[in-house]
């Protein structure tokens, strides 16, 4: 099982492990490195949880291990001041992946930004390449909505982007 929570300052050992390098965040996640105590900060600021995006610790249900996070931040797709949707992301430590932990992650923070706001679209994107995640998304309840030519930079080349939605009121 798989469940979100409030991120604690003993959890940024394991989710600092994104910024070691390519090896540990995952091929498509790897965009440099950032400091060493960046999660520790973020953990005892006021960045983890804002009107406008924040992040959530994914543990393991029973032993409550940290296995990654999820986030969120809201961006403009319209006219304000009605045009915003969130957009999600989340890492799963490497150990941890290919068993369902992601698309759960990411099913259980599109109820929660659905139960606690009031925005009506959530919405992710990953490099077309990453097939694992794309299964993930679907799995979680995403519609594949197009590709994004362009849209993200990293390794030093431009990447095409597939993105993904999930309405309020859908399965």
């Amino acid at each position: 099982m798989t469940r979100l929570r409030a991120p604690q300052l003993g959890d940024a050992a394991v989710l600092d492990r994104q910024n070691d390098g390519p090896a540990e965040s995952g091929e498509f996640s790897w965009f440099g490195f950032r400091r060493s105590d960046h999660f520790a900060e973020r953990i005892t600021s006021s960045a983890v949880m804002r009107e406008d995006g924040g992040m959530l610790t994914v543990v393991g249900d029973a032993d409550d291990d940290v296995l990654g996070d999820v986030s969120w931040h809201r961006v403009l797709n319209g006219p304000p001041p009605n045009g915003h949707c969130w957009n999600v992301g989340v890492w799963i430590a490497p150990d941890a992946r290919s068993k369902g932990h992601g698309s759960e992650a990411q099913r259980l923070l599109v109820a929660y930004l659905f139960e606690h706001t009031f925005l009506e679209r959530v919405e992710a994107s990953t490099e077309t390449g990453n097939l694992a995640e794309q299964r993930a998304l679907e799995k979680a309840g995403f519609t594949r909505e197009g590709v994004l030519r362009r849209a993200c930079f990293r390794g030093g080349a431009w990447r095409d982007m597939v993105i993904f939605s999930k309405l309020r009121g859908e399965a």
